[in-house]
């Protein structure tokens, strides 16, 4: 049988060992561990953008023990906590918002417990690396299994850090969304879904034009949906569903996102022309 799977994301980057010391805590503790890297590249600091990230990856990956840190207030008072979803999995990390999304994408929160008992941390705990002494720690026991409940008292979930993921707003004839979240590619994540667009403008086609209005005083770009890049001439801009359902502006072969100077947060109302 394969061993526990265990998945890390972090904005550690690969340059220095961070990343390397949370493989090695969990093997120490659990040696058949199979480690899944998301990213250590998240965005230094965003807690949004890693929160984007475990939404998007998760379901794709097996019943596991997730560990998310993009931890800006490690050492402060926030909360260290595991999240057990309905599927199955625990998700371990800060409570900043980073798990919430993901978690609620797992057949909801099912419980949530703060890392407190001291026998699965590590012997010291630092007030800068709570990745390696506390979350990797827990995860690999919660893998070994120990029960969720022995890692600390519960808290309800209604008291947790809300998800940084921005909510669209559906009004008929128009989605209010904004920039979530810019790719590798400039590709551009907006807030909401195909289901929110085509509720605020009915069905849509593709080569059915858009009018998008960007930022306030508004700046407008008429384009239109698409099924796929390459429908489009390159250079061409265009609005299509990504591969995880989302909203995404982008242009063929391009970057959108330096093209037309999105920045996240800037409000993007979405309207047919």
């Amino acid at each position: 049988m394969p061993g526990p799977l265990i998945s890390l994301l972090s904005d550690f980057g690969v340059r220095d060992p961070s990343a390397a010391i949370l493989h090695g805590v969990v093997l120490s503790i659990v040696p058949d561990a199979r480690i899944v890297d998301i990213s250590h590249e998240v965005r230094k600091f965003a807690i949004r953008d890693g929160a984007l990230l475990l939404w998007c990856a998760l379901p794709y990956l097996p019943v596991g023990f997730h560990v998310a840190v993009v931890d800006p207030g490690v050492g402060t008072e926030r909360l260290p906590i595991a999240i057990a979803t309905g599927r199955g999995d625990a998700l371990i990390g800060p409570d900043n918002g980073l798990l919430v999304a993901a978690a609620e994408r797992l057949e909801g929160i099912a419980a949530v417990h703060v890392l407190e008992a001291d026998e699965y941390r590590l012997p010291v705990v630092s007030t800068s690396f709570h990745g390696r002494d506390i979350f990797a720690p827990a995860a690999a026991h919660l893998a070994r299994g120990v029960e969720i409940s022995a890692l600390g008292r519960s808290i309800d979930a209604s008291t947790l850090v809300p998800s940084p993921i921005r909510e669209q707003e559906v009004t008929e004839g128009e989605l209010s969304s904004s920039v979530v979240y810019v790719d590798t590619f400039g590709n551009v994540k907006l807030a909401g879904l195909r289901a929110d667009l085509e509720a605020a403008l009915g069905f849509l086609r593709p080569g059915d034009p858009l009018e998008l209005a960007l930022g306030a005083p508004a700046t407008t770009i008429r384009t239109s949906w698409r099924s796929t890049f390459g429908d489009v001439p390159p250079g061409e801009t265009l609005v299509y569903e990504d591969s995880y359902g989302r909203i995404c502006l982008a242009a063929s072969q391009a970057d959108a996102a330096a093209k037309h100077e999105l920045v996240e947060d800037l409000t993007v109302v979405i309207r047919r022309p």
